[in-house]
């Protein structure tokens, strides 16, 4: 889609005409990492699990989701076929998504087959993941989890069968095995380019959960040095990490959680107080705005100033081109799933959604 640029501060004066225009029908939605210029016409903001929620209930004909491409499919699965969901730019996408796909999961999943019995594994994605393997976990008796629910997950599927196999973020389902006293040797790291992963036939026998071996590349650029780095100048301050960073990071911050987590324990922290925050760099930019008037320091944790490329794709320009064209009557990037995949989907975000 080519999106012409215009003046800024038409921009912003336009968006809000057309906002006030379509609002019977309109609802923006806005992930926090998104770019500031975007962030500040939405009408609801949130993380994965929190917009999902939302989703599955409002009635809104248009609903334009400023995040990415899975976000927009769960929107898609969890709406009536009369509303429409709306991705401003199609290439915005999550390259943790684009780790794991169908076909690989697959082939994973019948490896497993010929080792134990594969209805007592139950596989669990990560909603960072592409509609067809929402869809692959529904019609096997699996479910989809968030940062935020992650081991109330984990527990249903300990209570539906013997082992799990997660995908396609090996760090969050580490952390949250950690939580839960999991025995290390129980957990296996699953590699899709290997034959069984790269496992042993007693490997596969004896473990409990088999960790896809994928990552987000902007919470892998956190690393320890840069925790310890900040304690030694503020030894008073405070780490707090997305559990999308590796096991170090995690295991050495003073609190791990979701967007909405991070966001809500630095603002019930008290006046004064500094912190490190390991997540993507806009949403740090932006508490770190929003909360230094109460006299707290927040920093990011990477010395490396790195945006999640894909999150940080829609623009003001993309935001304006769907409204523009709705007013005129085109409905643009109308994200769509497939039938028979959003069917088996809306199980698996179903079984998820009912544990919150």
């Amino acid at each position: 889609m080519k999106v012409e640029k215009i003046d800024r501060s038409f921009l912003i004066d336009d968006i809000k005409r057309l906002k006030g225009k379509l609002s019977n029908d309109l609802v923006i939605l806005g992930h926090h990492y998104q770019r500031e210029e975007v962030y500040q016409f939405a009408d609801f903001t949130g993380d994965s699990l929190k917009l999902s929620v939302f989703a599955a209930s409002n009635k809104s004909k248009f609903i334009v989701f400023c995040g990415v491409y899975f976000m927009a499919e769960v929107s898609n699965i969890l709406t009536s076929n009369d509303q429409h969901t709306i991705l401003p730019d199609l290439d915005a996408g999550c390259s943790l998504a684009d780790m794991a796909n169908l076909s690989k999961v697959q082939n994973s999943w019948d490896q497993l087959s010929e080792v134990f019995d594969i209805n007592k594994i139950i596989p669990i994605t990560y909603i960072n993941s592409s509609a067809d393997l929402k869809s692959f976990c529904g019609k096997n008796n699996g479910i989809v989890c968030t940062s935020s629910n992650a081991q109330k997950v984990i527990n249903w599927s300990f209570s539906q069968g013997e082992k799990i196999f997660f995908f396609p973020d090996q760090h969050l389902g580490r952390w949250t095995l950690h939580r839960m006293n999991i025995d290390p040797q129980f957990i296996k790291i699953w590699d899709p380019f290997l034959p069984r992963g790269g496992l042993s036939k007693e490997d596969i026998v004896t473990a409990k959960a088999f960790l896809w071996k994928g990552h987000c590349s902007v919470h892998q650029m956190f690393q320890p040095v840069h925790i310890q780095d900040f304690r030694a100048k503020y030894p008073n301050g405070k780490v707090i990490s997305h559990p999308e960073c590796n096991f170090d990071v995690c295991s050495n911050s003073d609190f791990v959680g979701s967007t909405e987590y991070i966001i809500n324990t630095i603002k019930d922290s008290e006046p004064g107080s500094h912190w490190l925050v390991g997540t993507e760099l806009n949403l740090v930019s932006r508490i770190a705005n929003e909360f230094k008037p109460h006299d707290k320091i927040v920093r990011f944790m990477s010395p490396l100033i790195c945006n999640c490329s894909t999150m940080n794709r829609i623009s003001i320009d993309h935001l304006h081109n769907i409204l523009k064209n709705l007013e005129e009557g085109n409905v643009q990037n109308s994200i769509v799933v497939n039938d028979d995949i959003k069917k088996y989907a809306k199980i698996s975000i179903d079984r998820m959604l009912a544990l919150t």
